[in-house]
């Protein structure tokens, strides 16, 4: 008896372990086939060979600059990523970024203080993200229909606020602001401590980094993005199992122009200037990142990883740009032509075979 009970419990114990490996395997699998993963091994490809090809891609200066150039549009593709989960998209987040400017610039440049002027702003972004949110959500607009609007009214309101002129006359808070938009850590000598060859990171990449983290959290252990994760999938099928749908789809616009505030503020920082034209043309390049970084357009996959890579990715291939001495111009064809390719390598790994796709297309096309 004792006999048994003994290999009974060595088969129990082997039988977890055979459970817990094929976890670990199956995990480790769904890293590796992930597009994420493989857009941050071309990134590194890239990295690498630019730095060979013209060694002053690699310089601690010239990473500082990447990384503080990326950081907002990875901020903002954040929010983007919840959106396009749900099945979504905003168009509207780059005039979001103007109207959030200009409305922190005007009351900064009124004397008063930088808490209660970046609180407004911030009001103003999720003011124009619950407008979207609740259009989409519980009128059942179309969120491209709904954004693109609000693209129009953020943007000319900006433009009405300002009388079209930049505002830069922040008054005593001056010095904080900047601060904010332009703080650096680690420092070089005299003033830090950091040795010449590494980058120093900007206030932008390192709330990136915290959004970032937290985002991927919330992805992974919470119930809420389960809840996101179903109504991309299949809305209808969320909305029978119980899923507050209207309500977490709301939430994604306002976390989506939340994002977008953010980005404005310390852009406005970095700058020291509220301009109504901030954030024009960010919308594709948002969009593009979180494509390319894996999310499905269709809705019902994205990480927050993935919102970040695809959005480095962009900032390195426009850098790579400069640096080749091509025409920057040449930036935007790139951007759409990553876009396709991101969406094809969606559809191999959702299971939608590009070459049964065009077969089905032959097909109708004859009948």
């Amino acid at each position: 008896m004792k006999l048994s009970a003994i290999q009974a419990t060595e088969e129990t114990h082997a039988a977890i372990s055979d459970i817990v490996n094929i976890r670990e395997q199956s995990a480790l699998h769904r890293v590796m086939t992930s597009q994420a993963f493989w857009v941050a091994a071309a990134l590194f490809a890239l990295v690498v060979f630019m730095t060979w090809l013209e060694p002053t891609f690699g310089t601690a200066d010239n990473v500082t600059n990447i990384t503080r150039n990326f950081a907002p549009l990875a901020i903002m593709s954040l929010g983007m990523t919840v959106v396009i989960i749900t099945g979504g998209i905003d168009l509207s987040v780059g005039s979001v970024m103007g109207l959030v400017a200009i409305v922190t610039g005007l009351l900064l440049t009124w004397h008063h203080s930088w808490y209660v002027a970046f609180a407004a702003g911030l009001l103003a972004g999720l003011a124009c993200g619950a407008f979207n949110g609740f259009f989409v959500a519980y009128i059942g607009m179309p969120s491209f229909v709904v954004t693109l609007g609000m693209l129009s009214i953020a943007r000319s309101l900006a433009v009405v606020l300002s009388g079209n002129q930049m505002l830069y006359q922040f008054g005593p808070d001056a010095p904080i602001v900047r601060a904010i938009g332009q703080a650096k850590w680690p420092l070089h000598p005299p003033t830090g401590w950091a040795p010449r060859w590494m980058p120093e990171f900007s206030s932008h990449f390192w709330v990136m980094v915290i959004l970032a983290l937290i985002l991927g959290a919330i992805f992974i252990f919470t119930a809420w993005a389960r809840h996101l994760y179903a109504i991309g999938s299949n809305e209808n099928a969320a909305r029978l199992t119980g899923v507050s749908v209207d309500w977490i789809k709301f939430q994604a616009y306002v976390f989506s122009a939340l994002t977008a505030s953010i980005a404005s503020l310390l852009l406005l920082g970095y700058s020291g200037s509220a301009i109504n034209a901030m954030g024009t043309g960010y919308e594709l390049r948002v969009i593009a990142g979180t494509v390319i970084g894996g999310a499905n357009l269709m809705g019902g996959y994205g990480t927050a990883f993935g919102a970040v890579i695809g959005s480095a990715f962009l900032e390195v291939i426009r850098n790579a740009l400069l640096m080749a001495g091509i025409d920057s111009n040449w930036q935007g064809a790139f951007v759409g032509m990553f876009i396709v390719i991101a969406v094809l390598l969606g559809m191999q790994t959702s299971g939608t075979s590009l070459v049964a796709t065009i077969r089905e297309w032959i097909v109708w096309k004859r009948v």
